[in-house]
């Protein structure tokens, strides 16, 4: 469950990331979940520019949906579930720990407008890859940093990036998982484009908001 610090709740009425009570549908409880996933076999060596979709997660989905919408050459992204051994991805039982999911998002993109390599930089260039299973205040195995990889090139650019990282002490470890991408769940409707949706969110505001204004700060010269 993602955790909140009682001050800030106290003055801002936070409500956690996986919060049952402040939807933005007015819900007080969960919404039955997507129940179809996206599979995708792995595609050997093929061409990454040939590809249109990316799964990244690194904490709440709503975040990081945020920052990727923000880029240029991102069309839709797609907050859900990925990374699990269980053959379906609900919100109860991912932010509960029984499926093993991280909540991820599904990145659309236009290839002749910004390419993987880019994207790796949008995805570490907006979090703090360096404690595991945790991103700000949100903690646990579901808000973990994690790249799947489709193909041994995304695995081979993934993974020369971190070494570039590490090697030029951008940061001093990193903790992110490089895996293979085996599934998709898509997220409940509610939790899609939530940022947009509910401006007025005490989470969004105190933390969803601040994370994209820090990258868009950052990489002005990626911005739609």
């Amino acid at each position: 469950m993602k955790t909140t610090i009682l001050f800030l709740s106290f003055v801002f009425g936070i409500a956690s990331c996986n919060s049952k009570g402040d939807l933005h549908d007015g819900s007080s409880g969960l919404q039955s979940a997507h129940t179809h996933s996206i599979q995708i076999s792995p595609a050997g060596n093929q061409n990454v520019e040939t590809n249109t979709v990316a799964y990244f997660a690194s904490g709440c989905f709503w975040c990081v949906e945020a920052v990727f919408e923000s880029v240029r050459g991102v069309g839709d992204v797609i907050s859900g579930y990925s990374g699990g051994k269980a053959m379906n991805a609900k919100y109860d039982l991912v932010s509960a720990g029984r499926t093993n999911h991280a909540e991820a998002v599904a990145v659309h993109y236009d290839s002749t407008k910004i390419d993987y390599p880019t994207l790796l930089k949008v995805f570490f260039g907006s979090q703090d890859p360096t404690i595991l299973n945790q991103q700000g205040p949100d903690k646990g195995r579901q808000y973990r940093s994690s790249i799947f990889y489709r193909n041994a090139q995304e695995r081979e650019l993934a993974q020369n990036y971190i070494k570039e990282l590490l090697d030029k002490k951008v940061f001093p470890k990193i903790t992110t998982e490089v895996v293979p991408f085996e599934a998709f769940y898509a997220a409940e409707d509610y939790h899609q484009n939530y940022e947009r949706n509910n401006p007025n969110n005490g989470y969004v505001k105190a933390v969803s908001v601040p994370r994209l204004n820090k990258f868009k700060a950052k990489f002005p010269e990626l911005l739609k």
